[in-house]
C-alpha cells in the first residue's frame, strides 16, 4: 500500500435495530396481538427508567441506547450512511441494538435483558429483527453487512434461518448469543450445536459473540449489580471461545471463523499464555487435577489453542486503544478488526480520525489495512474494490494515519471513548 492510498475503512462493530413498533410489520399476524402487549410493556418500563435518569423518551433504544434526540441512529439509513461518512467510515458490520420482539425485558437500560425459556415467541422476535435487517441491508448493500440472530432453543430451526440470510444477502454470519448457568439453555460445549457449527461452515459464515450477550441474571441490586456486570460483562464473552476450542469445534471445522467483539484485545496474550498451559497439564501430565478432569477433553485435540487462536479466532476490536495495537504481533495482525461502536456513547464517532491516527501512528501501513479492511472484508464478505471510491472521498490517507497526532490537539469531549481516553495511550504515567 502506497501512503497516497486512502485506507477503505470497515467498522467490524456498529449496531442498528427497528423502531418499537415498526418491528411488527415484520411479524407474522398471529403474533400482533401479543405484539402489542408486549410493546406496552416495554413503553411503561421505558417510561420508568426514562423518569429515573431525566429522559423523555420511550423510543426503542434498546439496552445502553441513545436520548431521544439521537434514538433514530438505529433505524435512520440515511443518518448513519452521512454521520459514518463524515467520520471516515465506509462500511459496517451490524449488530442488533434495539430490543427485538418479546424479548425478555431488561430492569433498566444497562443491563442485558433477562433470559426466557418461551422459545416460539422469542424466535418470531428475533426472525422479524432479521428480516428488518435485510431491508436495512438492501438500502446499502455494498456499504453492510448484518449478524443473523438465531434461537439457540430451536437448533434445526436456527439452520433453517442461516439458510434463509444466505439467500438474501445477509451475510454477516451468526451472532452467538449466551448461554450462561441459569439460562434454561444448554452450555456452548454442548454436543447439542453441532448442526450450527457445521452450517456456519459450509455456508461460510463467520461465528460472532458480542460483549453482553452471554452474561447471567445479576440481581435488582442496584447499584451494584450495574457495577458487577460491568466488571464481569467481557469475562462473560471471552468463555465462549475456551468452551468451542476445548469441545473440539474448532478442530471439528477447521473452516470455521469465531469473532469476539467488543471484549477488548489485551486479554488475548495472557489468556493464550494460560489456556497453553492448562492444555499441556491436562494433555500431556502423569498426575495432578488438570490432567484428570482434562486429558479425555484433549486428548483428541492436536493443536495447542493458540494454534487455533492464529488459525480462525479473531477479535472485532472496538475503538482499539494504543496500547492494545502494539500487542498485534502476539495477537495477530489477521486476527484484529477494528471497530468503531457506532452509535454507542463510548464509539469512536465522531472522532474516528482523531482516534485512527492516535492508535495507529507510527505502525506499518499495510498491518493498518489489515485491522481496518481486510481482515473485516475477509470475514464479513465485502468488496473492498466496490468500496474504494467512497473511500477515495472520506476516509484517511495511509499516509495522515502513519503520521499520527499530537494527543494535545484530541478535543477533551472525544475521551468519551475508550480509545482516546489519557490513561490508555502508549505513554500514559
Amino acid at each position: 500500500m502506497k501512503p497516497s492510498d486512502h485506507h477503505v475503512v470497515i467498522s467490524a462493530d456498529c449496531h442498528a435495530g427497528a423502531d418499537l413498533w415498526d418491528y411488527k410489520n415484520y411479524l407474522e399476524k398471529k403474533y400482533h396481538q401479543q405484539f402489542d402487549d408486549w410493546a406496552r410493556e416495554v413503553e411503561e418500563r421505558n417510561k420508568m427508567i426514562q423518569a429515573t435518569m431525566g429522559e423523555k423518551s420511550t423510543r426503542n433504544v434498546g439496552v445502553g441506547g441513545d436520548p431521544e434526540k439521537d434514538a433514530d441512529r438505529n433505524w435512520n439509513s440515511d443518518r448513519r450512511i452521512k454521520e459514518q461518512l463524515a467520520d471516515g467510515v465506509v462500511a459496517e458490520v451490524v449488530f442488533p441494538n434495539t430490543l427485538p420482539p418479546f424479548a425478555p425485558i431488561p430492569a433498566n437500560m444497562f443491563e442485558a435483558p433477562r433470559l426466557s425459556n418461551d422459545g416460539e415467541l422469542r424466535f418470531a422476535g428475533l426472525k422479524a429483527h432479521n428480516r428488518w435487517a435485510a431491508d436495512y441491508v438492501s438500502q446499502a448493500p455494498e456499504q453492510r453487512s448484518a449478524l443473523i440472530q438465531v434461537f439457540l432453543g430451536d437448533v434445526a430451526g436456527s439452520v433453517k434461518e442461516l439458510e434463509w440470510a444466505k439467500e438474501n444477502n445477509l451475510r454477516g454470519g451468526m451472532l452467538l448469543p449466551g448461554a450462561p448457568p441459569g439460562s434454561g439453555f444448554e452450555p456452548l460445549y454442548a454436543p447439542c450445536y453441532e448442526p450450527l457449527w457445521a452450517k456456519c461452515e459450509e455456508l461460510d459464515f463467520a461465528v460472532t459473540h458480542h460483549s453482553g450477550g452471554g452474561v447471567p441474571e445479576f440481581g435488582p441490586y442496584f447499584p451494584a449489580s450495574l457495577a458487577m456486570f460491568m466488571l464481569e460483562v467481557t469475562w462473560w464473552g471471552h468463555r465462549a471461545m475456551w468452551h468451542l476450542m476445548f469441545s473440539g469445534v474448532f478442530e471439528r471445522h477447521p473452516n470455521l471463523n469465531f469473532v469476539n467483539t467488543e471484549t477488548g484485545t489485551k486479554w488475548v496474550v495472557d489468556t493464550l499464555e494460560e489456556l497453553d498451559g492448562f492444555y499441556d497439564r491436562m494433555k500431556y501430565g502423569t498426575h495432578g487435577s488438570e490432567t484428570l478432569f482434562g486429558y479425555f477433553a484433549t486428548k483428541d485435540l492436536p493443536e495447542r489453542p493458540s494454534t487455533y487462536w492464529k488459525r480462525q479466532c479473531h477479535v472485532g476490536a472496538s475503538f482499539l486503544r494504543p496500547i492494545e495495537a502494539d500487542l498485534r504481533d502476539k495477537v495477530g495482525i489477521r486476527n484484529i478488526a477494528w471497530g468503531s461502536d457506532y452509535p454507542h456513547l463510548e464509539a469512536s464517532w465522531p472522532y474516528t480520525s482523531e482516534h485512527l491516527r492516535n492508535t495507529f501512528g507510527g505502525i506499518d501501513i499495510d498491518e493498518v489495512a489489515q485491522m481496518l479492511t481486510y481482515n473485516s472484508a475477509r470475514l464479513y464478505h465485502f468488496d473492498v474494490e466496490k468500496l474504494r471510491p467512497l473511500a477515495e472521498r472520506h476516509c484517511l490517507t495511509a499516509g495522515e494515519v502513519f503520521g499520527g497526532i499530537d494527543y494535545a490537539s484530541i478535543p477533551e469531549e472525544a475521551t468519551h471513548c475508550p480509545g482516546l481516553m489519557k490513561h490508555t495511550q502508549r505513554n500514559a504515567a
